[in-house]
């Protein structure tokens, strides 16, 4: 970790606003002074304290075929404590049962919104309170599992930082529900042009606010926490009862500086469209051969196979008798292994605020532990030489890299992207990738190529449509972290004809499968995210996210699996779907409000 020098971080308070003005701030600190005489008879002090809090205003809207579904505004405190006992070496966490307690509870879930001192230094004192005795029983409960358990290795428990103080101006702005709720009205409405689908609705989350983080060991933080999220989303049915879905995103850092409208409706109209086409498109056939990812497919794959895949984290110590309930990376204990070309070369920087002129949506400057972010070589040459890292040592990785993104399990924090960049050296034209999927599929008999566009991910599916993917991907033997399926597939043939084909998924596709990439573009392509630790990301499954980027070239992998679903499809509606048409050929913001209003034609 590259700690602030002393002299940048005195630099850095002085340009910032006051901080004895915060009332929030000062109660968290002055709490924080007498939190470290906890102490219970006969059990542990607590050796390191946390406060954090986010506080922030969110607006919330939802819209369907140019009618409002809800709009709402919330102001929010949400509290997150941390108490670790013990000491760095060996604490609480890493503990299936981290902050385990059965006794009666008091649980602190939102703090008051007024600044009103001792209110919040009687909130503060009833969250410690509870967070210390669940520390404790989790302690006395991990020493036992261990008793009688003789551990090859052992690790610390937590990395000791340097104190960090960044106090900047965020004072919140109250957002304006009125013109998201517009926007979202008007955006759903294109969807009124589009009979073959089934439904469709658009909805924003808008955030504006601050993060707090106080802590025992010197740090002091008040960052801005914005984020702007617009999601079309839409689903349809094929004539025999294939369900199709998929959605369009715009993200951003500033409410200010959102794609325009006209961006927005060309992206939700080709999104209409593609789905619309499916309908109509046959079904897939098993294939394994080459497949050629183009445009944002090939971010989306590389999101899918590296993202969690590089936030390696610890096993758990379980409860006697007992397995713990953990999903390893595929990548554990493959450090110095390749897993790339050795032309190819992954690289993560949060620092980088842009990108060609784009602003990155996954650009921050401290992480959830208050560690500044570092620019990472996570594979050099193909070779995989690190991964993203919390305060959580790992074998042979000790310090954070600041890439704590998410609340983990096990009383940690998760790892995540940032700005992830895949680069390739050598790369092709996209002409030149299409004649060497040509290529590759005439030396093995192929009568067409697949190439591959879009993917679900972040997964617009159900849970149900999830779970399905997931245990279907055990039995099959494949990987217990199966990528998104695939949106828009399309046969490439000799002659250069291309056909759109539905209801393919990928077989045994993981991290391995980056070795047999033949080939690069010589265009990269960047896609923005929210970032969870719900299966395949899965949209609104998480209550937290993380916002991302990634950015990367096309990629023709030489050999890879599809096979079509096996599941039994619903039936049809047993009666087409009523008329929209008798709108006629307004606009979309005159559709909006006449929906809106009820206005007749």
């Amino acid at each position: 970790m590259r700690s602030l020098p002393l002299l940048a971080v005195l630099a850095l308070a002085a340009s910032n606003a006051p901080a004895q003005d915060d009332v929030l701030l000062r109660a968290m600190r002055d709490e924080m002074e007498r939190t470290p005489s906890l102490a219970i008879a006969g059990g542990a002090r607590p050796y390191y304290i946390e406060y954090a809090l986010h506080d922030f205003d969110q607006v919330s809207t939802s819209a369907t075929l140019g009618g409002l579904l809800y709009s709402r505004r919330v102001r929010t405190r949400l509290p997150v404590l941390d108490i670790r006992v013990g000491g760095y070496d060996f604490d609480n966490t890493n503990f299936v049962a981290a902050r385990y307690y059965t006794g009666a509870r008091y649980d602190v879930d939102e703090f008051p919104l007024d600044d009103a001192y001792p209110v919040l230094r009687q909130q503060l004192w009833l969250a410690t309170d509870m967070a210390y005795k669940g520390a404790l029983e989790g302690y006395s409960l991990k020493r036992a599992a261990l008793r009688n358990v003789t551990q090859s290795e052992v690790l610390a428990d937590f990395w000791k930082a340097e104190p960090v103080e960044m106090l900047l101006d965020t004072r919140i702005r109250a957002l304006d529900e009125k013109p998201w709720a517009s926007r979202t009205r008007s955006l759903s409405a294109l969807f009124t042009a589009y009979p073959a689908l089934l439904a469709s609705s658009v909805s924003a989350s808008v955030t504006r606010g601050s993060f707090y983080l106080v802590t025992s060991e010197g740090t002091r933080v008040r960052i801005p926490e914005t984020s702007v999220s617009i999601v079309a989303r839409a689903t349809a049915q094929a004539p025999d009862g294939m369900t199709l879905h998929d959605a369009v995103a715009f993200h951003s850092l500033d409410p200010d500086r959102v794609a325009t409208d006209p961006e927005m409706e060309r992206g939700a109209r080709q999104m209409a469209e593609d789905l619309s086409s499916l309908v109509k498109a046959p079904p897939g056939e098993a294939y394994s051969g080459p497949v050629l990812f183009e445009g944002i497919a090939a971010p989306q794959l590389f999101a899918g196979l590296l993202g969690r895949n590089l936030a390696v984290s610890r096993r758990p110590v379980p409860l006697p008798g007992r397995t713990a309930p953990f999903l390893a990376s595929e990548l554990e204990n493959r450090a110095g292994s390749r897993i790339l070309p050795e032309w190819m070369d992954v690289v993560d920087d949060p620092s980088q605020q842009e990108w060609h002129g784009r602003r990155l949506f996954g650009h921050y400057d401290l992480d959830l532990e208050g560690v500044k972010p570092e620019r990472v070589a996570l594979v050099e040459k193909g070779v995989l030489k690190s991964f993203l890292l919390t305060r959580q040592p790992l074998k042979g990785f000790a310090k954070s890299n600041g890439h704590a993104r998410l609340p983990g399990p096990f009383g940690a924090k998760a790892a995540g992207i940032g700005n992830l960049f895949v680069r390739a050296s050598g790369g092709v034209t996209a002409a030149q990738l299409r004649a060497k999927l040509l290529d590759l599929c005439r030396e093995r008999g192929k009568p067409y190529g697949l190439i591959v566009r879009r993917l679900d991910f972040p997964s617009t599916a159900s849970p149900e449509e999830v779970r399905r993917l997931l245990s279907a991907a055990a039995q099959s033997g494949g990987t217990a972290r199966p990528v998104s399926p695939p949106v828009m597939v399309f046969r490439l043939y000799p002659d250069g004809r291309e056909e759109l084909v539905r209801g393919l998924r990928f077989r045994g596709l993981d991290t391995r499968s980056l070795k047999d990439i033949v080939a690069a573009g010589d265009e990269d392509f960047l896609f923005d995210y929210d970032d969870s630790l719900a299966p395949l990301a899965l949209m609104g499954a998480s209550g937290f996210v993380s916002e991302t980027s990634v950015v990367a070239p096309p990629v023709l992998l030489e050999d890879v699996e599809l096979e079509p679903g096996q599941e039994d499809l619903p039936k049809p509606p047993l009666v087409p779907p009523p008329a929209l048409s008798f709108l006629g050929p307004k606009s979309p913001a005159v559709l909006a409000a006449c929906l809106s209003e009820q206005w007749a034609f």
